[in-house]
C-alpha cells in the first residue's frame, strides 16, 4: 500500500472563482481509502477536506498546498505526476465497474505510467 503526491498547479482562476485561500496546490490519494485517511491525519488534514462525492466515485482524494506536500513527501508519500494519477484512477473506475455483475472492462488508456502500478 502506497500514498501518493502529484506535482503542485497553479489553480488561480479557479481558487478566485470559487472564493478560496490557497491558488496552489496538488492531490494526495492512496491505494486504499484507510491508508489515505491515517496518512491525512499525521500530516493534520481534517477528514472534512476529503473529496469524493459519491460511493461510486473513484477519483477520491486530499487537495494538498505546497507545505503540505513537502511534508507528505517527508512522511513517505511517493511523488508522481498526474499521468500516473491518471491511470491510478482509470484502474479504481475499471475495478469498480468490473465488480458489477455481467460487467466487461478493459483498458482505456494505453499509455504507461512513469510508475507502474502494482496489482
Amino acid at each position: 500500500m502506497t500514498v501518493y503526491v502529484d506535482e503542485v498547479r497553479d489553480w488561480t482562476l479557479i481558487a478566485r472563482a470559487r472564493g478560496l485561500r490557497h491558488t496552489h496546490w496538488c492531490h494526495l490519494t492512496a491505494d486504499t481509502e484507510a491508508e489515505l485517511h491515517a496518512f491525512a491525519a499525521r500530516l493534520g488534514l481534517r477528514r472534512s477536506w476529503f473529496q469524493k462525492k459519491s460511493d461510486r466515485d473513484y477519483r477520491w482524494h486530499y487537495d494538498v498546498t505546497p507545505n503540505k506536500r513537502a511534508l507528505a513527501v517527508r512522511l513517505g508519500a511517493q511523488e508522481v505526476d498526474r499521468r500516473f494519477v491518471g491511470q491510478l484512477m482509470i484502474r479504481r473506475q475499471e475495478e469498480r465497474d468490473g465488480a458489477e455483475p455481467g460487467a466487461t472492462v478493459g483498458p482505456r488508456c494505453k499509455t504507461t505510467p512513469v510508475k507502474e502500478l502494482t496489482p
